[in-house]
């Protein structure tokens, strides 16, 4: 087995893992581990845009409160606090280094989007956003000698030894690597693969969470997964996301009969949260007996439209649907983890050495539902705060940790899977019940035994990730026996007794819980 020790070994190259990368550079030797090329990340997919308060029209407080009633009263509002004040500074930083985010003349654009009661999104070429802060990061990673990229390469496991993290095993080109490192920084993003239907790339399969977990870091509010409303939907094209700043510039929901109906699911119509749009299209094509419904941007001038969502519009013509003639097929997919491996506002983990930033990880700052366009902003805010946090680790990797890696296989792993993604969607997807989440369970746990062993594939240890992600979320879900935020049980319309309660999973799958707003964030969970 072959080894190399480095100071600072980040997993994943979306914003949060750049921009930790960048404020380790000056510190000593950063190497960071992706398993398909650098710029493959959800941050790249990202087209809504990044919210910030950016203008005098707007105040600081109020997406501070904005963030906690989209979270639906689970946010730690101490991250909640850091996010939004530490945000603007992070902008203007980028700005700085180069990002080109669209204006008005001589000031920033910036859009409304649901559950925001001012104007303060900002995008980049129209609908790109992700795109250019990729673009930036990337540009000023390159800037620094001391920051090495290592692509195409997935992380088996983390060295854990005495409750303290010492790096991790990758395979690339069929070789297994000691990664070891002072400080680990897992910036792997979601798991919408587990989903049928998500936007999220084909990446996301919930490593970071997996690997974590299986290494005794503990995970928190995994049943919490928002799905978007509106991504295409068509057979013959793939389930392209269409922004959220669609319905924010105007765009109407309808069903197959052609009729509006958002008005009668909530006051904000098409600008209500996401969770809560969401299942009111799935109401509509119930009812409708339709697997989709309609977005409409016919009524909105077309020259602004193609402007302002150039690539959206783009990509519907290569599937000839024309967004400013025709309506467009939509149906919600998953779309973000607001759960993951949790962590406090300086992206420490329960394990020694062991940090986390971005989707990945569960500072509490999203809550039950994410508010539109924080989680690039996220990445950026905790991104630097992470990196900060790690630079500061002491000490030396103990280099004497030994794996006992011993390869399986998987027979028929691309069937799996793919049962795997329609079972999630199905059983524990926008709306769930007792006997949903309990067949979902226990169709995973008759697949437990591939959770128990190596592979040496990057396919079959992704499905490995996939269904240790998939059964923590199914189990989660089974426990929160009331409806907040994005968990919806139908058996269980109401809060219930104990909402205010985080869930949190240690390796033994045993769920612990903790009262929201009181010891969030604090270490005092147990293992």
């Amino acid at each position: 087995m072959q080894q190399e020790v480095v100071d600072f070994l980040i997993i994943g190259s979306g914003v949060a893992g750049l921009r930790a990368a960048i404020e380790l550079a000056p510190h000593g030797e950063v190497l960071v581990v992706t398993k398909d090329r650098p710029s493959e990340s959800s941050t790249e997919y990202a087209q809504g845009g990044i919210a910030a308060v950016m203008s005098d029209e707007d105040e600081v407080g109020i997406h501070f409160e904005d963030t906690l009633k989209a979270g639906d009263g689970l946010c730690n509002e101490d991250a909640v606090r850091t996010l939004v004040q530490e945000g603007p500074k992070r902008i203007t930083e980028l700005i700085s280094w180069g990002a080109e985010f669209d204006k008005e003349g001589t000031k920033l654009s910036l859009c409304l989007e649901a559950a925001h009661s001012r104007k303060r999104i900002l995008h980049a070429h129209g609908d790109s956003t992700g795109k250019e802060l990729e673009r930036v990061l990337l540009k000023k990673v390159r800037s620094f000698r001391s920051i090495r990229k290592y692509p195409f390469a997935i992380t088996i496991d983390l060295m854990v030894k005495d409750s303290a993290c010492h790096g991790a095993y990758v395979l690339k080109d069929g070789e297994v690597t000691a990664l070891f490192a002072k400080a680990t920084i897992l910036a792997t993003g979601g798991a919408g693969q587990i989903y049928s239907r998500t936007t999220n790339p084909q990446v996301a399969t919930g490593d970071g969470m997996a690997i974590a977990f299986r290494g005794g870091a503990i995970l928190e509010d995994m049943e919490f997964v928002q799905f978007h409303p509106t991504s295409l939907y068509s057979p013959t094209a793939p389930q392209f996301l269409l922004s959220e700043a669609m319905r924010g510039e105007g765009a109407l929901l309808r069903n197959t009969n052609k009729e509006q109906f958002m008005g009668s699911y909530h006051a904000l119509a098409e600008l209500a949260p996401r969770d809560i749009v969401s299942r009111a299209i799935i109401s509509e094509m119930v009812i409708t007996n339709s697997n989709h419904v309609y977005l409409d941007l016919r009524h909105l001038e077309k020259h602004f439209v193609k402007n302002r969502f150039p690539r959206i519009y783009s990509t519907c013509l290569r599937y000839d649907i024309d967004i400013t003639e025709d309506l467009i097929p939509v149906s919600p997919a998953a779309h973000y983890f607001m759960g993951g491996v949790k962590t406090d506002t300086h992206g420490r983990t329960n394990i020694r050495g062991l940090y986390a930033a971005g989707e990945v990880s569960c500072t509490g700052v999203h809550g039950a539902n994410r508010l539109a366009s924080n989680s690039l902003l996220e990445g950026l805010v905790y991104g630097a705060r992470t990196g900060t946090a790690a630079a500061e680790m002491s000490g030396v990797p103990d280099t004497a940790v030994r794996y006992d890696f011993r390869p399986s296989t998987i027979p028929e792993a691309e069937a799996i899977r793919r049962t795997l993604r329609k079972l999630m969607w199905e059983k524990a997807g926008i709306i769930r019940c007792a006997k949903s989440l309990g067949e979902a369970g226990e169709q995973l746990h008759a697949w437990r035994d591939i959770i128990r062993k190596d592979y040496a594939s990057r396919h079959e240890l992704e499905l490995k990730n996939m269904l240790t992600v998939s059964e923590i979320t199914v189990q989660a879900a089974i426990s929160r026996k009331g409806s907040v935020g994005a968990h919806y049980r139908s058996d269980y319309k109401e809060r219930g007794k104990r909402w205010q309660e985080h869930l949190f999973w240690d390796r033994k799958n045993i769920v612990m819980r903790d009262l929201a707003l009181q010891s969030h964030g604090k270490g005092t969970c147990s293992q």
